[in-house]
């Protein structure tokens, strides 16, 4: 059972409350029900428990997504994630979440759908990107330039297409998933050998000034 202090505080109540909430909300949908019976599990106020997702519906999937960041990492440190292969590390990593989600697929579906209203398409796209930063980062990314900002976007893209897939994939171990993934990570490592092809080659582009410098100064 989940261990919390004597007196939690609020974002330790939810960090507690995170991971058994999608358990509940497969069948009591995103709403109060489920953080009054996740709470009971504890035990935990309910009352109390509920101020701690005062937002509701996406401040519940929110702390769930988040739980699903922590566990993916300590599943990889770094001493094991580090020998394997770049594209094996984000397959790794990407293959765990959905390990974690596996028992919760209609909490995610409904999660999905609640996501996808207008009136949070702002935040869906927050926590698209804070996955996508999570699953670099604990692949050993450590780019601050624009390379950082590219790499999430385009992986952002490549787990929701992968989610929305895995939904309703019902083959032997998620294998068509896992297929589905494997081309699309492809595609990300084609991409990031062509950019970086094309800002080796912005070194080689002709420059006047260092034209005109090594006429002023030779190379020796």
């Amino acid at each position: 059972m989940t261990q919390i202090p004597d007196d939690p505080t609020l974002d330790e109540l939810r960090g507690a409350l995170a991971p058994l909430l999608a358990r509940h909300a497969a069948f009591d949908g995103w709403r109060p029900a489920a953080v009054e019976n996740a709470a009971a599990q504890l035990p935990v106020d309910p009352t109390i428990a509920k101020l701690a997702f005062k937002g509701g519906a996406v401040d519940m999937i929110d702390a769930w997504f988040a739980s699903i960041d922590a566990r993916m990492a300590d599943a990889w440190p770094a001493d094991t994630i580090m020998p394997l292969k770049i594209r094996e590390r984000i397959t790794a990593l990407v293959e765990t979440r959905l390990t974690l989600i596996e028992r919760d697929r209609e909490a995610l579906r409904r999660a999905l759908s609640i996501l996808a209203m207008p009136q949070n398409v702002a935040r869906a796209g927050q926590l698209g990107w804070r996955a996508a930063d999570a699953i670099w980062r604990a692949a050993g990314d450590s780019s601050v330039d624009v390379n950082h900002y590219t790499k999430r976007a385009t992986l952002a893209g490549v787990y929701g297409a992968t989610l929305l897939a895995f939904l309703d994939d019902d083959s032997d171990g998620w294998a068509d998933t896992r297929a589905f993934l494997a081309r699309r990570i492809e595609g990300i490592m084609r991409f990031e050998q062509a950019k970086g092809r094309l800002f080796a080659k912005k070194d080689r582009v002709f420059s006047p000034a260092r034209f005109i410098g090594r006429l002023r100064y030779p190379a020796t």
